[in-house]
C-alpha cells in the first residue's frame, strides 16, 4: 500500500442499479478529472453534470462529478466522486478509463485509512465507518453513528487529558524533590484517579452493551427429541427454518437463526434432541448440542408438558448448574387446563405450535439478560480490542491509586495513557492498522 498513489474504487455494491458511485483519491485526481470530461476541472464542491469520455473521445456516460481539492476532503487529498448510471458495463468502462490514467484499484479500507492518517478522523471513528456499513439493526446503526460523530472520542480525549495532567503534576514532584512543599502529600490526585477509574468503568459497561447490540446474544435450545424445539425456532424466525415432523430425532445438527428483542439481536441455536443414542450421527449431533450450550449466554431447556418431566429432562437440568437458564414447558395446548402436571414450578408454559406464551418467554429473556437496563442513549459500538484497551486502562488506574511512591504511580499512568490512546490510534502499531483496515469493504 503506497500512500502516494492515486486510488479508485466503486463505492456502491456491484451489480445492476439506477446509479453507481465511483471515488478516486490522490495527486492525479485533477489530471484524470480533466481527461475524463474534456479538459475541464469542475468548480470545487459543486455537483456538475458532465459528459464522460474514453481515451478516443467517445462518450462513455453522462454523470455528475464532484471535485474536492485537498486538504478539505474526506481523505485530506484531492478527491473526485463520480455519480454515473449503474449499468455494469458503464461502471467497468469508467473504471478501466481511470485505471489507464496512472490510477490503481484501492485496497480494502484504504480510503478510511488515508482519512485517519490525514487526521480527518481517529481510529475509533474509522472503525465506526465499517460498523455502520455492517449494521443489521437500527439500534446497531445508531451505536456506530454515535462513535462516527465523535462523541466517544471526545470522552476518551477528555480522560486522556486528565491522565496527562496528573502525570505532569506527579513527575514534576519527582523532578523537584528538594522543594519544601510535599506535592504528593498535599495533592488531590488520589481522588482524581478514582474519578477517572469510575469513568473508564462506565465506558466499559457502555462498550459491552454496544458490542451486544452488534454481535447478538447467543441462546441454546436444549431438550429431548420431539419436545417442540424446532417449532419454537420457526416461530421466532417466522419461517420454516427447521424441519418439523412427528418422528423423534429429526434435527441432527445445530441450526441457528436470528431474531430481535427491543432492537437487540439474539441468535437461537436449535440443537439435536438429547437422549441415550448409539447411532454415530446422532451421537455427534448430541455432542454438538452440549457444545452449543457451553457457548451460549442463556440456555432454554424445553420439555414436553403433555408427556411430563422425565429422566432425560432431569439429566439435562443437572448438567447445567450455575448456568443462566429458563425451563420451557411446551405443548401445554394438549393439557385440559394448560398446567403441566410435572416439572419445575418456574417453567414457562408454551405452545410453540400456536405461539402461546411466546411474549411471556420474551419478557423472561429480557429480565434475565437485563436487556431492559440497556440504555440506548449512551451505548456505543465497540470491538473486543477496544474493550480490552479500556479494561487495561482501568486496571492501570486502579494500580496507580494503590501504588506507594511517585515513580510507580507515574509508570501506571503512562501505561493507562498508552492503553487508552490505542483506542483513538495515538499509540497504535502500523501492523495493527493494516489488520484493522483490511477488514473494511473496498471503496471505504
Amino acid at each position: 500500500m503506497n500512500s502516494g498513489d492515486t486510488i479508485v474504487a466503486l463505492s456502491t455494491p456491484p451489480g445492476r442499479g439506477a446509479l453507481a458511485l465511483i471515488r478516486a483519491s490522490g495527486p492525479q485526481v485533477p489530471n484524470l478529472t480533466r481527461q475524463l470530461n474534456g479538459g475541464v476541472l469542475p468548480t470545487p464542491r459543486v455537483a456538475s453534470l458532465r459528459v464522460l469520455h474514453d481515451a478516443e473521445g467517445r462518450t462513455l456516460d453522462q454523470g455528475v462529478l464532484t471535485f474536492y481539492p485537498a486538504p478539505a476532503s474526506a481523505t485530506g487529498e484531492d478527491v473526485l466522486e463520480i455519480s454515473c448510471h449503474g449499468a455494469p458495463a458503464v461502471v467497468e468502462a469508467l473504471l478501466f478509463r481511470l485505471r489507464s490514467l496512472s490510477v490503481r484499484p484501492a485496497e480494502p479500507g484504504e480510503f478510511s485509512r488515508r482519512a485517519f492518517e490525514a487526521g480527518k478522523m481517529d481510529l475509533a471513528q474509522a472503525q465506526a465507518v465499517a460498523d455502520l456499513i455492517a449494521a443489521t439493526t437500527g439500534r446497531a446503526a445508531r451505536c456506530a453513528a454515535r462513535v462516527l460523530k465523535g462523541d466517544i472520542s471526545h470522552e476518551i480525549s477528555s480522560i486522556l487529558q486528565e491522565i496527562v495532567d496528573i502525570r505532569v503534576y506527579i513527575e514534576g514532584a519527582l523532578d523537584f524533590p528538594d522543594e519544601d512543599v510535599d506535592w504528593l502529600a498535599e495533592s488531590d490526585f488520589g481522588t482524581r484517579l478514582s474519578a477517572l477509574s469510575d469513568k473508564v468503568e462506565q465506558l466499559v459497561r457502555r462498550a459491552r452493551q454496544g458490542r451486544t447490540v452488534t454481535t447478538g446474544i447467543r441462546l441454546a435450545l436444549l431438550g429431548p427429541p420431539n419436545v417442540g424445539k424446532s417449532s419454537l425456532l420457526n416461530h421466532f424466525t417466522g419461517a420454516d427454518t427447521a424441519i418439523v415432523t412427528a418422528q423423534p430425532g429429526t434435527t441432527r445438527d445445530v441450526l441457528t437463526a436470528s431474531f430481535q428483542i427491543d432492537g437487540i439481536p439474539l441468535i437461537l441455536a436449535d440443537t439435536a434432541g438429547i437422549r441415550a443414542a448409539e447411532a454415530e450421527a446422532e451421537v455427534e449431533g448430541i455432542r454438538r448440542s452440549w457444545r452449543a450450550a457451553e457457548e451460549a449466554d442463556l440456555i432454554l431447556q424445553m420439555f414436553d408438558a403433555h408427556a411430563g418431566w422425565g429422566e432425560d429432562d432431569e439429566e439435562i437440568k443437572n448438567r447445567l448448574p450455575g448456568r443462566p437458564a429458563l425451563i420451557l414447558a411446551n405443548k401445554c395446548d394438549l393439557l385440559p387446563d394448560g398446567i403441566p402436571g410435572s416439572g419445575p414450578k418456574e417453567a414457562i408454559r408454551l405452545s410453540a405450535k400456536f405461539g402461546h406464551g411466546i411474549e411471556a418467554l420474551k419478557e423472561q429473556i429480557t429480565q434475565l439478560l437485563e436487556l431492559e437496563n440497556a440504555l440506548e442513549e449512551d451505548e456505543f459500538m465497540a470491538h473486543q480490542r477496544q474493550i480490552d484497551a479500556l479494561l487495561e486502562t482501568g486496571e492501570a488506574l486502579k494500580r496507580a491509586t494503590q501504588a506507594q511512591g511517585g515513580e510507580l504511580i507515574a509508570e501506571e499512568l503512562r501505561l493507562a495513557q498508552e492503553a487508552l490512546g490505542a483506542l483513538t490510534g495515538e499509540f497504535t502499531a502500523d501492523d495493527l492498522l493494516g489488520e484493522i483496515f483490511s477488514r473494511f469493504c473496498i471503496g471505504k
